[in-house]
């Protein structure tokens, strides 16, 4: 049976709403396919605004992904701004698809995309404007399939009772099992109803459904342990590893925005997973192993999305994208072959010890020559053997150097605040960096125009790595150092001037922290946060801490506990973590023993390069590292 578009109620709204065009799909290389000719149908959503979500690469894989399958459908949601919620909430119009405007609450499966633990409360928002219960054991076989992926989701505890089951690591082939499982059984006649569908997709062993596993508890509060409480659920739910990058050449035709969104290029993922070991960032553990992208396999994915879209820019993503094996061979060849059409080519922030300047001026080519962005992550040598972020002060100086010699002006440098062990000396070190670089910069180039941008996050510990055991620095202490920090550069009356500095305050961090390693208990918070009207939490002008902070002293007692049991307090090996049942294939002992190390300041080397230290990705996922080089040029697409 059709379902009928809300456009027409929805398009009575827009005039009164900022920013409509966000809302009225029909964007280039989008798809709307015929309801009825579909037996499974997904809604994909990116939990904020269309500005933020629509170049997400994990929902724009998807998207193609299914829709490329005969008989099934996918279409995109966002987060609708608060303006648009009022009134869509006055008017009874209900959270829709930009794509064909029909009501989320129809599709078979609703799939979140978290790329951050600061998008639950737009996940409730959607959940209660779509007429979806929120909590999952309030639903029927009427209601989507509820389901976590990302990032964030493998730790998903804190949303247990809002989702009905979660997926970790790569989402391709996963989709599609699950479309599979989802079709064979509504072509059975849906037996045994939602619980049949639930439990048919857990025992498959890579998703998991946290209604069938019950939390068990110890006085003191911390987790006895995680126990399967049905019979054919497995006691660990596995990640999914996608391993040949060049079987999924997604997306084939990236999506065009209409409104203006964070990044305006086309984008190719070169190779996913990272070696480097930095202990601090979940992203390098969990999507380990590295799987490089072959040559020819980029340049025909650049050549096709370049035709589909017009872009006159391409993004070559990945975590280190500067550490692909034929990295030169593939900016050279891009640059080449679009030098007539002055398509320029960007990487993400660079890493230091990976940087050269051929490779950045194959970048700059065709494009603007705009700063250079390096990430040294501390600024004291000493916490940077903690965090094993293996870059030292001379490798930065002299990168710097080669940089503003060849006509570059403006470097940015990323720093934490907040890192195991670290203290406000360490933290002091990194005016002292940036007044050594302006120095390097105005020396080389001859030039008093010299900028650096010192920017600075606070550091939040992340499950799945060495630093899942660490205290988070209170909010008040981060403010402090910080603090100190601005004082020194302002007070440096020979360079401060050319160094500009961004930082955000500890509070969002500290709950960033409490939803990252939180468990069941902390649902209740999120729930109180959004029926207090918290939206849009990854916005500062959105965001309020006061609000968290008031939520979280309601919630927590109940349980015996507080913010600072989650947050601020140290792990010991013995504690089973909220999310030790979810397999990201790293060996809980060998991330111990990581851990041990950082605090001894012990480095690791990158594993693509070294023997293997065992960190139990590989034999555990049945996979292996794959780089090149391939030999193969990118040619045979010929030069224009």
């Amino acid at each position: 049976m059709s379902v009928e578009s809300v456009f027409p109620q929805l398009e009575a709204l827009l005039p009164h709403v900022q920013k409509p065009i966000q809302y009225v799909g029909g964007e280039l290389n989008s798809t709307v396919k015929d309801w009825d000719s579909c037996d499974v149908r997904w809604s994909l959503m990116y939990p904020d605004a269309y500005e933020v979500g629509l170049p997400n690469q994990g929902v724009m894989i998807l998207y193609e992904v299914l829709n490329e399958r005969e008989g099934v459908l996918a279409e995109r949601t966002y987060s609708v701004w608060p303006d648009l919620e009022e009134l869509m909430r006055e008017h009874k119009v209900p959270q829709f698809t930009v794509d064909s405007h029909r009501p989320v609450s129809a599709f078979d499966f609703l799939g979140v995309s978290f790329s951050t633990e600061l998008g639950y409360t737009n996940l409730l928002t959607a959940l209660d404007l779509a007429g979806i219960p929120l909590d999952a054991r309030d639903r029927t076989e009427d209601h989507p399939v509820v389901v976590a992926g990302g990032h964030a989701a493998f730790n998903p505890e804190p949303i247990a009772d809002f989702i009905d089951c979660a997926v970790i690591g790569d989402g391709e082939q996963a989709v599609l099992d699950m479309t599979a499982i989802l079709r064979d059984w509504k072509a059975e006649g849906r037996p045994g109803g939602r619980d049949e569908l639930l439990f048919r997709l857990a025992r498959t062993g890579s998703v998991y459904v946290p209604k069938f596993y019950d939390v068990e508890y110890l006085a003191d509060g911390r987790i006895a342990r995680v126990v399967p409480n049905r019979s054919g659920v497995p006691w660990r739910v596995s990640k999914h590893t996608v391993m040949d990058l060049d079987e999924w050449p997604y997306p084939k035709q990236p999506l065009v925005p209409l409104a203006e969104t964070v990044h305006e290029r086309m984008s190719v993922e070169i190779f996913r997973g990272c070696t480097r070991g930095c202990r601090f960032c979940q992203a390098g553990m969990i999507t380990r192993p590295v799987r490089e992208r072959s040559i020819t396999g980029i340049g025909e994915m650049v050549d096709k999305g370049l035709k589909a879209t017009g872009f006159e820019e391409v993004g070559l993503l990945s975590l280190s994208s500067a550490d692909h094996t034929e990295i030169g061979d593939i900016a050279k060849g891009l640059a080449d072959r679009y030098e007539e059409d002055k398509i320029g080519l960007s990487l993400p922030s660079t890493r230091v010890d990976a940087f050269n300047i051929d490779l950045a001026n194959e970048l700059t080519r065709n494009g603007r020559r705009s700063g250079l962005t390096f990430a040294p992550e501390g600024g004291s040598e000493r916490i940077r053997k903690v965090i094993n972020k293996m870059v030292s002060e001379e490798d930065l100086i002299r990168t710097v150097a080669t940089a503003y010699g060849n006509g570059w002006r403006q470097v940015k440098l990323y720093f934490m605040c907040g890192l195991p062990t670290e203290t406000d000396d360490d933290v002091l070190q990194i005016a002292d960096m940036a007044t050594k670089v302006i120095a390097k910069g105005r020396e080389v180039s001859g030039k008093n125009d010299i900028r650096c941008t010192v920017s600075i996050g606070g550091f939040v510990p992340k499950p799945h790595t060495p630093f899942q055991w660490a205290p988070q620095l209170s909010a008040e202490e981060t403010d402090a150092r910080l603090e100190k920090l601005r004082e020194k550069i302002r007070g440096d009356k020979k360079y401060g001037r050319s160094i500009g500095f961004r930082y955000h305050d500890g509070k969002p961090g500290i709950v960033e922290g409490l939803l990252s390693r939180g468990d069941r208990r902390v649902g209740a918070v999120i729930r109180a946060v959004y029926e207090d009207g918290g939206r849009f939490d990854g916005w500062r002008e959105h965001f309020s801490y006061d609000r968290w902070m008031e939520c979280a002293e309601r919630a927590l007692p109940r349980f015996g506990l507080d913010l600072d049991w989650y947050t601020t307090r140290e792990r010991t090996y013995e504690e089973v973590l909220p999310w030790d049942h979810l397999d990201s294939g790293l060996d809980k002992d060998w991330l111990w023993e990581d851990w041990q190390d950082s605090l001894d300041e012990t480095e690791v080397e990158d594993c693509r390069w070294t023997p293997c230290f065992d960190c139990g990705v590989c034999p555990q996922m049945q996979t292996e590292i794959q780089i090149g080089p391939t030999g193969r040029k990118l040619l045979p697409l010929s030069v224009k």
